[in-house]
């Protein structure tokens, strides 16, 4: 199996709160919207949708057990645009698995992290 594209949907009961994070805060542009989700681009390959769950059968997660991770090539510069627009970040510390990375919360308590090898 070769997936031509990979999208990940977080279901949202913050669904508006968390469509200004990853569009406004995050910078991801939106690739397709309508009534109750979002999709943004990632990459050439990789989107990530946010669903409104009051719009789906599908509940929020509220974060539990969920971590999204970006490979980025300048780790230092994302974690201060981020902490520029006044963003919980972490600190940047050693990765377990090499490398370096961060971590922070998007509206819907998600964990993102941020890493580069």
């Amino acid at each position: 199996m070769k997936p031509e594209i990979v999208n990940i949907i977080l279901y949202c009961d913050q669904w508006q709160d968390t469509i200004y994070f990853y569009r406004d805060t995050i910078g991801f542009p939106v690739n397709m919207a309508n009534s109750w989700l979002v999709e943004f681009k990632v990459t050439e390959y990789t989107c990530l949708s946010v669903a409104n769950a009051s719009a789906t059968s599908i509940r929020s997660a509220g974060g539990a057990g969920i971590t999204v991770t970006f490979k980025v090539p300048d780790l230092q510069g994302v974690w201060s645009a981020l902490a520029d627009k006044g963003v919980a970040v972490g600190p940047i510390r050693p990765s377990s698995l090499g490398g370096q990375a961060f971590f922070l919360h998007d509206p819907e308590k998600n964990r993102l992290e941020f890493w580069s090898a």
